[in-house]
C-alpha cells in the first residue's frame, strides 16, 4: 500500500483531486453508507438551515469547482 501512496503523492494536484472524485463516485454508485460524527451532522444541518433561510449564501457546485480548479 505504501508504494501506491508514494505513486499517488507524485501525481500533480489536479490528478490527485480527480482520483479522489473517482473513488468517491465508486462509493456512491455502490450505495456505501458513510458514518458521520455528531459534530459533522450538526455542521451539515446548520449549513442546510442557512441555505434554506437565504439561498444566496452559497454557490453551485459548478461555480465552486470553477473557483477551485479553474475549469468546469
Amino acid at each position: 500500500m505504501s508504494i501506491i501512496l508514494e505513486q499517488i503523492r507524485s501525481l500533480p494536484v489536479g490528478q490527485r483531486v480527480q482520483l479522489v472524485e473517482d473513488i468517491w463516485d465508486t462509493l456512491a454508485s455502490e450505495g456505501a453508507e458513510i458514518d458521520l460524527s455528531e459534530e459533522q451532522l450538526a455542521e451539515l444541518e446548520s449549513r442546510r438551515a442557512d441555505m434554506l433561510r437565504d439561498p444566496s449564501v452559497g454557490i453551485s457546485w459548478e461555480a465552486a469547482r470553477e473557483r477551485l480548479f479553474g475549469k468546469p
